[in-house]
Parts: C-alpha cells; sequence; structure tokens
C-alpha cells in the first residue's frame, strides 16, 4: 500500500527526514557530533527546503492531482522511482560527489513536475499548471545553489535558497487561500471564514513581487516596503478566516497558526531589511512556524482523509501541533527577548522540531502502510 499515492512515502520519509536532519544539525550546532553531519548554515537550509519541504509538497500535490482531474494517481513502479530520486539527493549531498548531488537534487521536482503535467494536460485543468511551474522554479534554484557552490554560476550560494522559500511561501499561500476557508467553514460550523477577491490578488502578488526582488537583488529599502505592505496583506486576508473561531478544532486551527507565522515572517522580514532584527528571525519564522506547521497540519489532514480515518485530531496530533507552535517561539522570540540565550534556544527549539515530526512518523506509520481503515481502494 506505501506505493498506491504519493502522500504515503513522502509523508513518511518527509517526516523522518524532518526529525533525524534537524536533530541532527541540532547536536552539530551544539558541538555533539564527532564530525559534521552538513557543511554549514546553507546545506542546512538547503536539506530543509530541498529536502523536507520539498518531499512534502511532493506527496500533497502527486495525491491532490488524482482528484483534480479524475485520473489514476502515480503508483507503484514509478512513484518508487520517484523516492530514490528523492533520496538519491539526501545521500548524494553528504559526499564529496558534488556533481552527482547537483544533478539528483534538481532533478526531484522537475521530476514531480513533469509527473503532474500529464494528468493536468491531459485533462485540460489549466488552472492548477501553476504548481507545475512552482516545481520546476524550486528545481531551478536547487540547481542554482549547486552551481554557484561549484563555482559554475556567479550568483551567492545563498540565493538560491532564499528564491527557493519565496516559492514554497507562495505555494502555501495559493493553497492556503483556496483551502483554508473551506476547512474552516467545514470545521467549524458557523465560523463565517469569507475570501474577498481583490485582497487575494493584492496578497498573493506581494509574494510574487517580493520572489522577483530577492531574485535581482535589488533595493532592499523597496523589498523591506513591500514585505511591511505584505504582511497588512495576509493579516487582513487571515482575519476573514475567523480564526479565533478554530481553537477548539485542532485540525484546523493549526493551519491558521500557521498561516499566522507568514503575517510574523513578513513583518520582521521588513524590519530585517531596514537592519532593526536579524534576518535569521524572519527566516524561521517561515520555516519553522508557517512552513512546519502548514506541513504537519495538511499531512495529518489530508493523511487521515485519504485513508479513511476521521477528520478528528486526538491528543497525539494536538501533541505535534503544539509542538511545532512552540518550537516556531522558542526559536524567535527567544532571539528577540533573551538575545543572552540565543543558542540554547536554538538547541531547544530543534529538539521540539524533531520531536513533533518523529511523532507524526510513530503514529502515522501504520496507516500510511497499510490499506485504508473503510476497506476503499487508496
Amino acid at each position: 500500500m506505501l506505493w498506491s499515492y504519493g502522500f504515503r512515502p513522502f509523508y513518511l520519509l518527509g517526516s523522518i527526514f524532518g526529525a533525524v536532519s534537524i536533530l541532527l544539525w541540532t547536536a552539530q550546532h551544539a558541538g555533539l557530533l564527532p564530525s559534521a553531519y552538513l557543511r554549514g548554515p546553507l546545506w542546512h537550509g538547503h536539506e530543509m527546503l530541498f529536502g523536507f519541504a520539498t518531499a512534502v509538497i511532493a506527496g500533497f500535490l502527486l495525491t491532490a492531482v488524482a482528484t483534480w482531474t479524475q485520473q489514476p494517481p502515480l503508483r507503484g513502479l514509478p512513484l518508487m522511482a520517484l523516492a530514490l530520486l528523492w533520496l538519491a539527493g539526501r545521500v548524494l549531498v553528504l559526499t564529496p560527489m558534488s556533481m552527482a548531488a547537483a544533478i539528483a537534487t534538481p532533478l526531484f521536482p522537475i521530476a514531480v513536475a513533469a509527473a503532474l503535467s500529464v494528468p493536468l494536460i491531459r485533462t485540460g485543468n489549466r488552472r492548477n499548471l501553476v504548481f507545475v511551474a512552482l516545481l520546476a522554479l524550486l528545481g531551478l534554484m536547487a540547481a542554482g545553489v549547486h552551481l554557484a557552490a561549484l563555482g559554475l554560476l556567479r550568483l551567492p550560494p545563498g540565493l538560491g535558497v532564499q528564491v527557493g522559500l519565496d516559492v514554497v511561501l507562495l505555494t502555501i499561500v495559493v493553497v492556503a487561500g483556496r483551502v483554508l476557508p473551506m476547512f474552516t467553514n467545514n470545521g467549524v460550523p458557523g465560523a463565517g471564514a469569507t475570501r474577498q477577491p481583490l485582497l487575494e490578488k493584492l496578497a498573493i502578488g506581494s509574494i510574487v513581487l517580493l520572489g522577483v526582488l530577492d531574485l535581482s537583488a535589488w533595493n532592499p529599502l523597496l523589498a523591506a516596503l513591500v514585505a511591511a505592505s505584505a504582511a497588512l496583506a495576509h493579516a487582513a486576508r487571515l482575519y476573514l478566516w475567523r480564526p479565533w473561531r478554530t481553537l477548539r478544532t485542532p485540525l484546523v486551527w493549526i493551519l491558521h497558526a500557521a498561516y499566522a507565522w507568514i503575517v510574523v515572517h513578513l513583518a520582521l522580514r521588513s524590519l530585517a531589511g531596514l537592519g532593526w532584527v536579524s534576518p535569521s528571525l524572519a527566516i524561521h519564522a517561515l520555516t519553522i512556524g508557517a512552513i512546519g506547521g502548514m506541513t504537519i497540519g495538511m499531512m495529518t489532514r489530508t493523511a487521515r482523509g485519504h485513508t479513511g480515518r476521521s477528520l478528528h485530531a486526538g491528543r497525539p496530533e494536538a501533541a505535534m501541533f503544539v509542538l511545532v507552535q512552540i518550537s516556531a517561539l522558542v526559536r524567535v522570540a527567544g532571539g528577540i527577548l533573551a538575545p543572552q540565550a540565543y543558542l540554547s534556544s536554538v538547541h531547544v527549539s530543534g529538539v521540539l522540531w524533531s520531536t513533533a515530526f518523529a511523532l507524526y512518523a510513530l503514529f502515522y506509520w501504520k496507516a500510511l502502510t497499510s490499506p485504508r481503515a473503510d476497506g476503499k481502494p487508496g
């Protein structure tokens, strides 16, 4: 059953990798490893972006495309080949085989994009081709990191990670706008979550503009102004979704909490552009709070739905959600409120994150590797 749907292998691989990679990086950061796991912050960011986040996005989109198009999902040997390609990238980046890693890592999101494009084009589903483009951009950014690190491209290696984060942020913003109001109204009767068309365009457009400014590395002051405007637009968008009415429904509030971290990220990014806070705080508000919260929330919701289980979060799920949120708070607020304890906040945050995703792998292993609970195919 593991190879029957995209979410099954990639949610499992993503959660295990998310737990182990961050635990090893935290141990390296604390000086507890006899040798380095990764070669520095650039490769830590690379692995969490092009390893962890891209695996979860692949699992979600490969599953969603079957629903969007009513076509059979990618399964069996082709799905296994994609998983092996992802795994090859994770292994090769740890070896001296830099050119092989520079091929395998970018090739994975591009291969997923190709797999998505077939059913979308076959059924004329143009609306969702945006995700093909976003995955292709992730592949290009991954290639940029590797080629710059090899000296084959005259760009800062970190540029590919920064723009790649913008691409993942845009992916979350687009998906959340489509599903979060619906999830809110379905999960919390009477919630009254709404959408405002002009605000939707402003929210998405502001993230696109930020990505363009990052790619061009032009006028940091303008980027700070755009980030501040984007924070206001996304705060207004979240307000219309009525997050305060979801507090008793963990499967919904975790998605709202994750989206709130987007607002925090954009506000901190604006302040960082003015030199008032460290850019690292803005980055980790996005990566831990927004990406971490959204991935574990969507991994839980879609895994339960597609394995024939009720859309109800019990104590294990609530614990995972809370751990990710506390991890983000410790990492971001700790760097602002207690700079003297910054290193400790980094290490505590890493352990909390690793625990959350280890719990997901532990509690969802059976669901992801077994037949559906309701006996239906999938």
